[in-house]
């Protein structure tokens, strides 16, 4: 019970259901999840570790606030290790994983980034699909550790994408990030690892700049 209620929190938490600073007190909690206290207060410490939650000295908790600056962290971060990992998974990787990356990529290709009539709103299908297109790329660097700091990394930015309305301003700009996903795909197939990583990099040095650009707006008077 425990799980699963972590991964509806988390959800919450992902798609700005539950803002940032929000107070998580456990009886609104039990209202809105139909859940018991136990449970609930295991999730929570759950999701505390993630950093998707903050727990406050006898307060309970609360949703992680977002900034400019955990932005910019998490983007740095998850830029080297999955350099690192891509690099790997070039070197090692098996025909199953590039057919394997082909494939994922080409359910990527079909499906739209947001729902239709919703601009602000991601579709949940995309962003699953997103998920683990970026996770096949790096899948076969062999180490099970990597893979795991890697996949709390891309949750995290794909928080600050869903709430700083990336997804908006990318759908109206002439940025084509299914091309950018293609072009990736393509270098490591073709076992360049110098092309795939400078390729991965630009890919999420765009994104981060829309993000940032998108919280400065927000904050400012006005935003």
């Amino acid at each position: 019970m425990a799980s699963i209620l972590a991964d509806r929190l988390r959800q919450d938490v992902l798609t700005g259901a539950l803002k940032p600073g929000a107070r998580l007190t456990v009886k609104e909690l039990i209202e809105r999840y139909d859940a018991g206290a136990i449970p609930l207060r295991e999730a929570l410490s759950r999701l505390s570790s993630t950093g998707f939650v903050t727990a406050e000295d006898q307060r309970g908790f609360k949703v992680t606030e977002i900034s400019e600056e955990e932005a910019l962290d998490i983007h740095n971060q998850r830029s080297e290790l999955e350099c690192i990992a891509l690099r790997k998974s070039i070197e090692l990787g098996s025909v199953k994983w590039e057919a394997d990356l082909v494939a994922t990529y080409h359910t990527l290709a079909r499906l739209q980034s947001t729902i239709e009539g919703q601009a602000l709103t991601c579709n949940p299908e995309w962003e699953a699909q997103h998920t683990k297109f970026h996770l096949q790329l790096v899948s076969a660097c062999g180490s099970q550790w990597l893979m795991r700091f890697i996949q709390m990394l891309i949750d995290s930015s794909s928080r600050y994408r869903q709430l700083s309305g990336y997804l908006h301003v990318a759908s109206s700009s002439k940025r084509d990030v299914g091309a950018e996903h293609k072009a990736i795909m393509d270098a490591a197939l073709a076992r360049d690892a110098d092309l795939a990583c400078a390729l991965l990099r630009a890919h999420y040095r765009d994104t981060m700049r829309i993000v940032v650009e998108m919280i400065k707006n927000a904050r400012a008077p006005g935003g």
